[in-house]
């Protein structure tokens, strides 16, 4: 039995972020500007403390400047709003993120309202949202703008394929079937309360899992030689009690039957923090009125 094409999301991060990298030590060379990234954390959640270590780490090896402000799980809305104002007024930020989830105490929508909608490198500022649903250039939520390069790294023109997205989330699964809507796919959202949703996912020449469910997909609801990118990263049980990581697609039955499938992890993850640089360097240059580069992952 033939056996997928395995989409190495881990090593396509690793020649974006060179390629971006390039970039960076043009506009330094030729405007003098260097990109800067704050990044906002509040509370001492492991999980948010690794990924913003890793944001830090992955800009400054670009040659960003990395800004990294820290508040107390105590800290109220008033708190982080006056220190989101600070970033906003800052000419040496470009880019601004706040590490999700928040205390309970802050509402993350009226935190995601407060980015400045140039610095907004999350792409989740409604008026970012907007713009991306009528075609505009708004900045592209990191996750789904990955999978979008990978897809087009893999398949090359995207138009007239037939794209199920799996999953409805603001950050995921709306961004998603907007950017391939702009491909010029033909774009089915499908979730929870989709009827017969195992026929919808074996409709689609492109997969893109974003559920939330543990090894939901099973290879008998994918197409024969489908494209499928699992965005979910779920921990689930194992002997040793250590427990492993596995995506919202039954990895072992779905590889036996698609074309290509990006495992977890190593898939679409690494895409995110390397498209959240990408964005960063996207809103210097529009901040300082350069014009944009194409970026293109390094050979």
């Amino acid at each position: 039995m033939a056996t997928a094409t395995i989409i190495d999301g881990k090593q396509f991060a690793a020649r974006l972020r060179a390629g971006i990298a390039t970039h960076v030590a043009q506009l330094k060379a030729e405007h003098d500007i260097t990109p800067g990234l704050a990044v906002v954390l509040v509370g001492d959640d492991p999980a948010s403390q690794i990924y913003v270590r890793n944001k830090g780490l992955q800009a400054r090896e670009t040659g960003m400047n990395s800004f990294e402000r820290r508040l107390p799980a105590t800290a109220t809305q008033a708190e982080l709003l006056a220190r989101i104002a600070e970033l906003n007024r800052d000419p040496t930020v470009n880019g601004i993120l706040v590490q999700l989830p928040l205390p309970k105490q802050i509402d993350p929508e009226r935190v995601i309202e407060a980015i400045a909608v140039n610095k907004d490198v999350d792409g989740f500022h409604p008026l970012n949202v907007g713009l991306l649903a009528v075609g505009g250039t708004g900045m592209a939520p990191c996750t789904p703008l990955g999978c979008l390069m990978l897809l087009k790294e893999r398949i090359g023109n995207l138009a007239g394929q037939r794209a199920v997205v799996l999953g409805r989330s603001n950050i995921v699964g709306k961004p998603m079937a907007a950017l391939l809507l702009r491909e010029h796919c033909t774009v089915t959202i499908a979730h929870s309360r989709t009827r017969d949703l195992a026929e919808e996912c074996r409709r689609a020449d492109i997969l893109v899992a974003a559920v939330g469910k543990a090894q939901m997909v099973q290879g008998d609801w994918i197409k024969p030689g489908a494209t499928v990118l699992d965005v979910g990263i779920n921990r689930i049980p194992t002997p040793d009690g250590k427990g492993r990581l596995v995506g919202d697609v039954d990895f072992a039955s779905a590889v036996e039957v698609a074309g290509a499938i990006t495992p977890v992890p190593g898939g679409v993850g690494p895409m995110t923090i390397a498209c959240l640089l990408l964005n960063t360097l996207t809103a210097t240059c529009r901040q300082h009125g350069v014009p944009t580069p194409e970026v293109r992952p390094a050979a």
